[in-house]
C-alpha cells in the first residue's frame, strides 16, 4: 500500500471506530460484534506501526501510553472544581429553598435533578477538539494531571465531533460549538465509575486467585485513575459519565447541557427539570426505588438551579456552590453495639458526645466510633450504653447513630448523663441560648489549647514538618509549651532531653519551626483556629484586606457585608479579632520573627523571578510544600518536571530520583537545601 492510500486507509478506520465506540458507549448499542470491532482496531495499529508518521493523538491506537510516570504533575483549575453540599430530608430541601429566596428575592426557580453517581470526579479539556488533558478534582483548585490513565477510558472521546440533528432548544448554539471545536477550548467534567456487574466480575476473578475483594467500585475507580501505569487503568473496566459542560457555548439552562452532551460524544444521565419542591421529592423517591436497577451506584441526586446565570449570581460560600444540593439517599448502615459513650472536647469548647463502638464494617470501612452529636439529640434518640443501634454512614459524613433497637435490650444498658462540668478542666459547661450544642469556656482549657495547637501546625496552617499531635501533646505536658508563641521560643537544649529526641532530630524541628515563620495572611488567618473561619474563608479575607492590620481594623458591618460572610461568621471573626488575649496573641508571635506575606495583594522583593525551580526527595528543615511557597513568593516558578527551561534542581546529595538523574544529563544546576534556603532568606 502507498503512503497516500495508507493514510486515507487510516483516517477512515478512525472515523469507522470512533463511530462505533459512540454507538456503544453513548447510545447503548451495537452494531457490529466486538471482534468486528477489534479487528478493525488491529488492522489500523499495523498500519500505524508501518507508517508511524500518520499516527496522532486522537487515534483509537493511543489510549494505552507506554512508560509508567514517576509522579503526577499539578494541574490549577481556571474554574475551581466545588464540591456539593448535601442534604439528607424534605424538610432541609425545603429550608435550602427558604435560603434562596432570601438571597433572590424576585428570581423565579426551577431545577434540573439528576443522579448523582458514587464515582471519582475529573475535567477534561481538549483544544481545538482533541483531548490534550485530564485532570482529578484535588482540593477543588487544584488537581492532579491524569491523562494517560483517563485516555484508556472508552467512552471518552479522544476527539470531538458534533453530531447532527441538535435539538430544537440547542440548534441557535451549533454555529459557537462547531467553532470551538475547530479552534478553541472546550472543558467537560463528569465522573469516572465502573458498573456494578464489572465490579462483581472483578471481585470473582480475584477471589479465585485467592486475592482479597476490592471494598467498593468508587474506591477501586479512584485508585485506578491514580495509578502512575497506564497499564493498569487499562486493564480495568472504567466508565465515564459526563455532568457539565464548563465551556460557554450561549446555553442559557443547565438542562441544555445534558441535551448536548451525548451529541458531543459523551454519555450522560437525561435527569428531569422540575418546577417544584414536590417534584423534587418525587424524583428523589421514584430514582431511590429503582436505584438498584441502576447499572452502578448513585447515593442521591444533585439539584440544581437550573438557570445558569443565576446559578452564578447566587455565587458560593466556602467551598460550594449555594445553588446546588446534593439530596442523599439513606446512606449505608450496620447494626452495632455502644460499649460507651466518651467526650470529646474540640478547639471551641464544643462538647461532643461520642459512641465507642464494638468495630463493625460499613461499605468496606471498618467503623468503631459515631457522633452522638449533642445532649438533644441523645435524648431523641433515647440511645443507652450498651444498646444496639443502628449506625449509618453517608458518603464522607462522620459516621452517626441513627436508631436505637431497645428490643435487643438484656438489662445491663446504662442511661448516659451528660457531664455538667468540663471533663477535662473541670470548669461549669454552658449552653448558649438557641444552641444545643454544651460548651466549656475556658480558654484555658488544656484539651482546648492541645486542640488548637494541633489546628496550628497542621498543613493547612503553619504546616511545621516533624511537629505532629505526638510531639504537641509532648510538649504541653513537659510544660514546654503552653500557647503557638511558645513554640518560636524553643531552642535545640530544651528538646535534647525528651524521649525520642536526639541532637539531630532536635536541631530539624528547631529549623522547622524557624522556616514555618513566613507564612501566607490566609493560612496565618486559618491557623488562628477561629470558629466559623475555614480555609477558603481565609482566604477570601485575605484577598480582600490584604494585611492582618487592615483585617483587625474591620468593623463587624464591614465583614458582614462580605459576599460569603454570613452573620454569624462576621461576630465570630469580629469578637475574635477585638479579644485582647487575641490582640496580644498576634502582637506576640510578630514579636517572635513571624512575617505574614499576602501574595495576593504584595509581595516581597522579586529576586528569583524568572528563575525556575524542581524540588526532589524529602528536605530536612521545612517541607517541600513550605519550600515552594518560598520559592513563589520571591517571585519564582516552581515545576514538578524537570526540562531544559529548569533553572535549579533542589536536592539533597544522596538523591537517586529521575529527576536528580535527568537535571545531571541536562546540566541544570543542582543546588543542596541549605543554598536554596540562603536565596530565599
Amino acid at each position: 500500500m502507498k503512503k497516500p492510500e495508507a493514510k486515507n486507509r487510516i483516517e477512515k478506520l478512525k472515523k469507522v471506530i470512533n463511530y462505533h465506540r459512540y454507538l456503544y458507549h453513548v447510545l447503548d448499542r451495537q452494531e457490529i460484534s466486538d471482534q468486528a470491532l477489534d479487528s478493525l482496531k488491529h488492522e489500523l495499529y499495523q498500519l500505524e506501526q508501518e507508517y508511524p508518521e500518520f499516527i496522532t493523538s486522537d487515534s483509537p491506537t493511543q489510549r494505552v501510553g507506554g512508560e509508567p510516570q514517576q509522579q503526577f504533575e499539578k494541574v490549577a483549575h481556571k474554574i475551581p472544581m466545588l464540591s456539593i453540599e448535601d442534604v439528607f430530608s424534605e424538610k432541609e430541601l425545603i429550608d435550602w429553598q427558604k435560603y434562596l429566596v432570601r438571597l433572590a428575592p424576585i428570581a423565579k426557580f426551577d431545577y434540573f435533578c439528576e443522579f448523582k453517581v458514587d464515582g471519582f470526579a475529573v475535567t477534561l479539556i481538549y483544544q481545538n477538539g482533541v483531548l490534550v488533558r485530564g485532570a482529578t478534582r484535588g482540593n477543588g483548585k487544584i488537581g492532579e494531571d491524569v491523562t494517560q490513565n483517563l485516555k484508556t477510558i472508552e467512552s471518552i472521546p479522544l476527539k470531538l465531533q458534533l453530531e447532527k440533528d441538535l435539538p430544537a432548544e440547542t440548534r441557535h448554539l451549533e454555529r459557537n460549538i462547531q467553532a470551538l471545536i475547530n479552534k478553541g477550548r472546550i472543558e467537560i467534567r463528569g465522573e469516572v465509575y465502573m458498573t456494578k456487574k464489572d465490579f462483581s466480575k472483578l471481585n470473582e476473578l480475584r477471589l479465585k486467585k485467592d486475592l482479597p475483594a476490592y471494598a467498593n467500585p468508587r474506591n477501586l475507580a479512584a485508585g485506578s485513575i491514580r495509578q502512575l501505569d497506564s497499564q493498569l487503568a487499562a486493564s480495568r473496566p472504567l466508565k465515564f459519565l459526563a455532568y457539565d459542560i464548563v465551556t460557554e457555548f450561549g446555553q442559557k439552562k443547565h438542562s441544555q447541557e445534558h441535551q448536548l452532551l451525548p451529541f458531543l460524544g459523551f454519555k450522560a444521565d437525561a435527569g428531569k427539570v422540575c418546577f417544584s419542591l414536590k417534584e423534587i421529592v418525587d424524583f428523589w423517591q421514584e430514582t431511590e426505588q429503582k436505584r438498584k436497577k441502576i447499572g452502578y451506584q448513585i447515593d442521591g441526586i444533585v439539584v440544581n438551579v437550573n438557570d445558569n446565570a443565576l446559578f452564578q449570581k447566587l455565587g458560593k460560600v466556602g467551598k460550594s456552590f449555594r445553588a446546588a444540593r446534593a439530596f442523599k439517599f439513606s446512606g449505608s448502615q450496620a447494626v452495632s453495639k455502644i460499649e460507651d459513650i466518651k467526650i470529646q472536647v474540640g478547639r471551641t469548647g464544643a462538647i461532643t458526645p461520642i459512641a465507642c463502638l464494638k468495630p463493625v464494617k460499613i461499605e468496606g470501612v471498618t467503623i468503631a466510633r459515631a457522633t452522638l452529636h449533642n445532649e438533644d439529640e441523645i435524648k431523641r434518640l433515647g440511645v443507652m450504653i450498651n444498646d444496639t443501634v443502628i449506625v449509618e454512614r453517608a458518603g464522607d459524613v462522620i459516621p452517626a447513630v441513627l436508631k436505637a433497637l431497645p428490643e435487643l435490650r438484656s438489662g445491663s444498658e446504662k442511661k448516659f448523663k451528660m457531664p455538667q462540668h468540663c471533663p477535662i478542666c473541670g470548669t461549669k459547661l454552658i449552653r448558649p441560648q438557641g444552641e444545643a450544642i454544651w460548651r466549656c469556656i475556658n480558654k484555658d482549657c488544656s484539651a482546648r489549647r492541645k486542640k488548637a495547637l494541633h489546628h496550628f501546625v497542621s498543613k493547612k496552617a503553619f504546616d511545621i514538618s516533624g511537629l505532629g499531635p505526638k510531639v504537641i501533646n509532648q510538649l504541653l505536658t513537659e510544660d514546654l509549651i503552653s500557647n503557638p508563641v511558645d513554640l518560636f521560643t524553643l531552642r535545640e537544649g530544651d528538646l535534647m532531653p525528651l524521649e525520642r529526641f536526639a541532637a539531630q532530630s532536635a536541631r530539624n524541628l528547631i529549623a522547622a519551626i524557624k522556616a514555618s515563620r513566613k507564612i501566607s495572611l490566609s493560612r496565618f488567618i486559618y491557623a488562628l483556629g477561629i470558629r466559623h473561619i475555614g480555609e477558603e474563608t481565609a482566604v477570601d479575607l485575605a484577598n480582600h484586606f490584604g494585611s492582618i492590620k487592615k483585617l483587625s481594623a474591620a468593623s463587624q458591618e464591614e465583614l458582614d457585608s462580605l459576599p460569603d460572610i454570613g452573620p454569624e461568621t462576621a461576630a465570630s471573626l469580629y469578637n475574635w479579632l477585638q479579644t485582647p488575649r487575641n490582640i496580644k496573641l498576634i502582637a506576640d508571635l510578630r514579636k517572635e520573627g513571624v512575617e505574614i506575606i499576602n501574595p495576593a495583594k504584595t509581595l516581597p522583593v522579586q529576586k528569583l523571578r524568572g528563575k525556575s525551580f524542581v524540588f526532589t526527595g524529602s528536605l530536612n528543615s521545612i517541607t517541600r510544600a513550605q519550600a515552594k511557597d518560598r520559592a513563589r513568593l520571591l517571585g519564582g516558578s516552581v515545576s514538578e518536571s524537570v526540562s531544559a527551561k529548569t533553572d535549579f534542581v533542589v536536592a539533597n546529595k544522596d538523591s537517586n530520583s529521575t529527576k536528580f538523574t535527568k537535571a545531571k544529563r541536562l546540566g541544570i544546576k543542582i543546588i543542596a537545601e541549605q543554598e536554596f534556603l540562603k536565596m530565599t532568606d
